[in-house]
């Protein structure tokens, strides 16, 4: 992730998770999903910081924070991180925009948590059940068994899972950034660790109370996302009050690769908005 760097540290009891913030203007924070980091905000953060102050995060477990045997790394854990990171970033009421896993993380810290955003943005978020990919669920429920695999058929394997959540298909390089952290005997098993402690129970307890949301909030969903379909992504439009519901033609799950510039303008003009 050459040219990505997260130079700030916060300390939580599972570990040191890394952040940086660039940019001026009102704050915004990024969230990423599952298995990424937060490269994949990298074009879309960079631009957006051209009138806001951009925070991302990797996610404990995840990219450049800690990766370490016996950590919680599940939803309720990344919830309760986040509301702790907001606080000490100490930034009022900022907006947010979530992909993925960061979605459900995002909705619990918001409601669960009582923290105060301005404006919420979801990308391909995990939020309704049922979630999790047949290859998913196989992971979740035979973990210990992958982490054995030898380093080169765990890489194949984590690149082939991390293609297909791009519609048109990553380029290599992109590709490479992505799969970089989960390799070696630290990153195997910490990919293993993370599917085997998704927990659908946790999108369950916030699930019902999605119709108490009352901040603008904008839902974005790329139309070939093969992980996430798009009914799932008007389903959660359907459920917030006065959400706005934005589709990016042929992007897949990862719409940041695929539809940098349209989910780019989408974002900014939600985030205007309110200026």
């Amino acid at each position: 992730m050459a040219g990505w760097e997260l130079p700030e540290r916060h300390e939580t009891p599972g570990g040191t998770v890394r952040w940086a913030r660039f940019g001026e203007g009102p704050p915004v924070v990024l969230l990423h999903g599952t298995p990424f980091s937060s490269y994949v905000w990298r074009d879309v953060g960079r631009a957006l910081a051209a009138h806001h102050e951009v925070y991302v995060w990797d996610m404990l477990g995840y990219g450049r924070s800690d990766m370490r045997a016996g950590q919680d790394v599940s939803l309720r854990a990344q919830a309760e991180i986040f509301a702790a990171l907001l606080e000490h970033w100490d930034l009022g009421e900022p907006s947010v925009v979530a992909h993925d896993f960061g979605g459900a993380v995002s909705l619990r810290a918001r409601l669960l948590h009582g923290a105060a955003y301005a404006r919420l943005a979801l990308v391909d978020v995990v939020a309704l059940a049922p979630w999790g990919s047949p290859f998913f669920r196989l992971v979740a429920g035979n973990a210990p068994v992958f982490e054995r695999l030898p380093p080169n058929l765990h890489r194949a394997l984590v690149r082939e899972y991390v293609g297909t959540a791009s519609g048109p298909g990553l380029h290599p390089a992109t590709l490479d950034a992505l799969v970089e952290p989960w390799l070696g005997e630290e990153g195997q098993a910490a990919f293993y660790r993370q599917i085997a402690q998704a927990d659908q129970r946790y999108t369950d307890e916030i699930e019902p109370r999605l119709g108490e949301l009352d901040l603008p909030v904008l839902v974005c969903w790329g139309t070939a996302d093969s992980w996430l379909p798009l009914e799932r992504g008007k389903d959660l439009a359907s459920r917030i009050p006065g959400a706005r519901l934005t589709l990016l033609d042929g992007a897949g799950h990862l719409a940041q690769e695929d539809a940098p510039a349209r989910l780019t303008g989408a974002l900014t003009e939600f985030l205007s908005a309110g200026r």
